[in-house]
């Protein structure tokens, strides 16, 4: 057995240059990796086309950075912002974060049923409105316990300032975190002490927990009760047809391709993407779909406020396993409220990573410098205060006075009166360097963390190329209405409409069936008189869909010809089709107003490739064939 060694490229490896620029290899193999299974284009795998691709993006932010495109202030802004979001991801304390995620999936896995009561309180209220609050809501506890809830609801709820809910089956991240607390920590039954939360002080009562109810895959047909132009008869009876026609045994996917309104699934015999409870905006739909047992179930027809639904059950399961659902947990607990311990802990940590230097003589200057204008908000700096002098160092940054100076004077509007000079400068203190302590660790991040700086550097040149794209591209083919007009005149033949038909479309499981459709359409009769013969003692042996309809429309089967007068019978979607054609709407030009978002859409690719070749013209690429042969040997092997 032999083994031939690889080529690997080099961090030093130059893959192309333009201009001066230098494109490494291995960013370009990075990027190609990271996007291989994104692209739905088969010839974007190959590397000599994704080169191509990759050396015009290149180009363009080239051109973006000569026109100083990345010294505008909406872009710095704009980065600065994503910097500061994306940096939360990786600005976080790993064993507290592990132990929030693993609590979450406990509480994914578990549904809790309550009803809760809340007395609105400011955060910066005063002690004394806090206690008569706090009080107050513990009175209301005495009574939902004694009297129950409704009784108290209805006594106490106004919707301003005291708030009595139900609040039906919940699971994790539904609420704020001290009060999901609070209700997974209460028993059945049961009525919480008052907690706190940034709302105010509440009470939970708790009726039940269970067990999550997972995941279903259903079918849909649906007849919408806004679009009525092709139906034949009310949504109600086109779906209690449909209905029949399931329970006489016809095939529910096959039904669903042919009538259903729901385009989204129409086209897969009416499958839906998964969903669990609480996704979907309709909770009828939902109990619906869950209340289904069996894989095959059908439900009887329901109506929701998007039109009239039978469902089809496809499959059920259960919630995923922690491992599973781990990536999508971790999203949303450092979202979430619990983010502060996960903030709490990253702090005690920084503190152990980094050298910090305080001069507690410092601390107590600035206790000197208090005095009553604090409390009544009205505090300044003194004259001689000098905001150049060192007041913490972390590494090597130095951070100066005037920094907590001015964060002092920032945050004596949410003092609260009678605390000490002394708290005031501690505590306020330490919130100053935690924030300055994470701000270093953000700052440094892109030193720290290669992964954290491949995402900035990949969204730094997105925003960059974005913009340059919007002023030379899309805003140009927008509000070039001359320009466009020409584009539309040069290419007429890009914007007609295919035919169409006005029919008149008859369907049927039965060929028998069908053939007197056939006979009674021959005889001039009218959809409903057909049906008034053939749908009869309960069976539904025939729908009719009628109205304007291109050839891909759903009713509309393959190789029909597109004449005046009545089809042959043809096999489709599982059925037996009758066509009749009242009138064929000839090919026709449209018009530049009808075609607009086309046209508009057209110019800008058009407007792009020859602004891609003025580039290739502007700019000098050299590609190394060497490395390139090496990254080719790398990503193939």
């Amino acid at each position: 057995m032999s083994s031939i060694a690889i080529a690997q490229v080099s961090k030093d490896d130059i893959l192309f240059t333009v201009d001066d620029d230098k494109v490494f290899a291995t960013e370009f193999v990075r990027v190609y990796n990271k996007n291989l299974d994104l692209v739905q284009d088969e010839s974007q795998k190959d590397i000599d086309a994704y080169l191509e691709l990759f050396i015009n993006y290149k180009l363009k932010l080239k051109e973006a950075k000569d026109l100083e495109f990345d010294k505008k202030a909406s872009y710095l802004r704009e980065l600065s912002n994503y910097k500061k979001q994306l940096a939360k991801n990786y600005l976080t304390d790993n064993k507290v974060t592990d132990e929030l995620i693993a609590e979450a999936y406990q509480r994914t896995i578990n549904e809790v049923k309550a009803s809760h009561i809340l007395i609105k309180l400011s955060e910066d209220a005063s002690p004394k409105d806090t206690l008569e609050v706090y009080n107050e809501i513990l009175k209301l506890r005495d009574r939902l316990v004694n009297e129950g809830f409704e009784n108290v609801k209805n006594d106490v709820h106004d919707g301003k300032r005291i708030f009595a809910e139900g609040l039906g089956y919940f699971s994790c991240f539904k609420m704020v975190y001290d009060f999901e607390n609070a209700a997974y920590n209460t028993n059945i039954g049961e009525v919480s002490m008052p907690f706190r939360t940034n709302f105010g002080y509440h009470i939970v009562q708790v009726y039940d927990k269970r067990k999550s109810r997972g995941e279903v895959t259903v079918g849909n047909i649906m007849v919408s009760t806004t679009e009525k132009d092709s139906l034949q008869g009310s949504p109600e009876e086109r779906i209690a047809d449909i209905y029949k026609k399931l329970s006489q045994g016809e095939d529910f996917e096959s039904l669903a391709k042919q009538f259903s309104d729901d385009k989204s699934s129409a086209s897969k015999g009416g499958k839906m993407e998964p969903f669990s409870g609480g996704q979907l905006s309709s909770e009828i739909f939902e109990d619906q779909a869950f209340n289904l047992k069996n894989i095959g179930d059908v439900s009887a027809p329901f109506k929701t406020k998007f039109g009239w639904h039978i469902i089809k059950l496809f499959d059920k399961k259960e919630v995923e396993s922690f491992e599973e659902l781990k990536p999508e947990l971790e999203v949303k607990v450092k979202r979430d409220s619990r983010s502060k311990l996960i903030n709490n802990a990253l702090v005690d940590e920084l503190k152990k990573r980094y050298q910090i230097t305080v001069n507690q003589d410092d601390l107590s200057y600035f206790e000197s410098i208090l005095n009553d204008d604090y409390y009544k908000k009205t505090w300044t700096l003194p004259s001689d205060f000098d905001g150049s002098k060192t007041l913490v160092k972390i590494e090597s940054k130095t951070v100066p006075y005037s920094e907590f100076g001015n964060f002092l004077l920032r945050i004596q509007r949410r003092m609260k009166p009678n605390v000490s000079f002394k708290d005031i400068i501690s505590d306020n203190f330490n919130i100053f360097l935690n924030q300055n302590l994470i701000q270093f660790q953000e700052d440094n991040l892109e030193n720290e963390n290669e992964d954290f700086a491949n995402i900035v550097g990949e969204y730094r040149d997105g925003l960059l190329l974005f913009d340059m794209m919007e002023t030379r591209i899309w805003n140009v083919a927008t509000t070039d209405s001359i320009g466009l007009k020409s584009f539309y005149e040069s290419n007429k033949e890009n914007y007609f409409v295919d035919e169409r038909l006005d029919a008149i479309v008859a369907s049927s499981a039965n060929e028998e069936d069908i053939q007197k459709v056939l006979e009674m359409l021959k005889q001039g009769k009218t959809p409903d008189q057909i049906k008034e013969t053939l749908n009869i003692n309960g069976k539904v042996s025939v729908i009719f869909t009628t109205g304007i309809m291109e050839r891909k429309h759903q009713s509309i089967p393959e190789g029909l010809v597109f004449k005046e007068g009545i089809s042959e019978v043809y096999k489709h979607n599982d059925s037996f089709v009758i066509v009749k054609v009242k009138s064929v709407l000839p090919k026709e030009l449209k018009s530049f107003d009808d075609s607009k978002g086309k046209i508009i859409s057209d110019y800008q690719a058009y407007k792009e490739e020859t602004w891609l070749s003025e580039l290739h013209n502007k700019y000098k690429v050299n590609v190394n064939q060497d490395v390139l042969n090496k990254v080719k040997d790398q990503i193939n092997n």
